[in-house]
This record gives structure tokens, C-alpha cells and sequence, in this order.
């Protein structure tokens, strides 16, 4: 049976949290996986945030990471995310590792979280 439950795996991309820098969040490994779907959640916006988030990749789980080309991913985020909003955008290129880099252009904090949906499987179900 092939379903969005047995064909995908979740894991925690950004721990959801009042951020108030930029950083990166956690490094998603994608072996035996063909594509990943970040699902990006914000909260509150304090003292005129300007915060967003890029996709990086890297052949490397702790090092190299670089943005990601635009014919590698699916979808856009807006530069300053807005309050209380979801986004998603989609990963298809072929390091192994992925993640999220919270960006920062002024303001106090954003309440902000993500996880990964990765997906097409080597092996299902996962």
C-alpha cells in the first residue's frame, strides 16, 4: 500500500523556538531518500523582524554547506517571513545532506519551526 504515512519519513529540520539571530538549522540526511519537503511554521513577530530562511546543501553532514541552486528546488520562501504563516519548499538535488539557515536582516525575534518530509524511498514502507 502506498500512502503519504508508509511512503515518507519526518524529522525535525528547525526546533521550533523564539528565534532571535540567524543560524543554521539541523543537518537532514537523505540517504536513501529522492527528495525532501521542508514544512516551515511561524509564530509571533517581535520588534519588526526581518527574518527568512534558504536551503543549503552539502556532500558533508557538519561542513560545505552552499544555497541551494534554483533548478534544485521546488517553490519559493519570501525574503522576510510574515507572522503567524506556513511555507514549504521542495528539495530535489543530489547531495546528501540538507537543511534550513535562518537569515536575518534586523528586528527582535520570530517565532519559527520546521521539519523535513522526506521522500521517493529506496525502500518502502519507510
Amino acid at each position: 500500500m502506498k500512502d503519504s504515512y508508509t511512503s515518507n519519513k519526518v524529522v525535525s529540520a528547525i526546533v521550533p523556538a523564539v528565534k532571535t539571530a540567524a543560524g543554521d538549522g539541523n543537518a537532514i540526511d537523505l540517504s536513501g531518500f529522492g527528495s525532501a519537503l521542508f514544512a516551515i511554521n511561524t509564530g509571533a513577530v517581535a520588534g519588526a523582524g526581518d527574518f527568512g530562511v534558504v536551503m543549503q546543501e552539502s556532500d558533508e553532514s557538519g561542513s560545505g554547506f552552499a544555497n541551494v541552486a534554483a533548478g534544485d528546488q521546488r517553490g519559493t520562501v519570501p525574503a522576510t517571513l510574515a507572522a503567524s504563516s506556513a511555507y514549504r519548499i521542495g528539495y530535489t538535488g543530489r547531495k546528501r545532506y540538507v537543511r534550513l539557515n535562518v537569515t536575518t536582516a534586523g528586528g527582535t525575534s520570530i517565532a519559527l519551526g520546521a521539519v523535513a518530509v522526506l521522500g521517493h524511498p529506496a525502500k518502502a514502507p519507510v
